[in-house]
């Protein structure tokens, strides 16, 4: 499965200069967040695949005009062709605004989906804004990571964490993946790909194809 992650920067070779077909060989796109809303219509409307998506810091115009055709996992969990998704968006609180939190705050979002990981098994891929505390984060308090986002991997070793909020232009960056356990830590600033093996289906008689909300308390199935 080759899945195209996104976060904080338009890939110009992906909008203004695209080219037919350019993104036809993805299975599934992942957006970390801060990104123009139309940026993400527009990968949607061009590929053959979904685009999942959890808010920046910068996000907040999405409560009038959220992307267009694409599904927002934050606070959720999606199960797409074998794989787990968990969404957590939003960077640590540093000045007023929306998709800010707190490290407690953190920490009661992911309680709040200990009960559908524990049903599900557990989790392949984690989609955040912001990095895991001292793993890819910045130096700045405005691009510290979350402790709560290290607990989860010590906890349920997903297969790839994937987040933004750190560009890599701002030169802290050593290196697009770290290790950390069994987990790949990626940077998805502007664009990377990854190819994984596709897992095999779950049991559907067990999970179903669901998507899990925390806020609605309640989920739907997907056809």
């Amino acid at each position: 499965m080759k899945i195209l992650t996104i976060s904080d920067e338009e890939c110009l070779a992906l909008w203004d200069f695209y080219v037919p077909g350019r993104l036809r060989e993805y299975d599934l796109i992942l957006s970390c967040g801060d990104l123009n809303a139309s940026y993400l219509s527009f990968l949607v409307t061009m590929a053959r695949c979904p685009v999942l998506y959890v808010h920046g810091n910068h996000d907040g115009s999405y409560r009038t005009r959220p992307p267009e055709g694409c599904d927002c996992i934050d606070e959720a969990i999606v199960e797409y062709n074998g794989l787990r998704i968990l969404g957590l968006g939003g960077c640590l609180r540093y000045h007023p605004g929306e998709h800010q939190y707190t490290e407690k705050e953190m920490r009661a979002r992911i309680r709040q989906l200990k009960w559908r990981l524990k049903l599900l098994g557990g989790v392949d891929i984690v989609v955040t804004h912001s990095p895991p505390a001292g793993l890819g984060d910045g130096e700045d308090p405005a691009h510290w990571g979350f402790a709560a986002l290290k607990e989860l991997l010590d906890e349920y070793h997903p297969q790839y964490l994937i987040h933004g909020h750190v560009h890599t232009r701002y030169g802290a960056v050593q290196s697009r993946t770290l290790e950390y356990g069994p987990t790949t830590i990626v940077n998805a600033c502007e664009r990377y790909v990854l190819d994984i093996q596709e897992p095999p289906c779950p049991d559907m008689k067990k999970y179903g194809q669901v998507i899990y909300r925390t806020r609605q308390k309640n989920w739907y199935k997907k056809d």
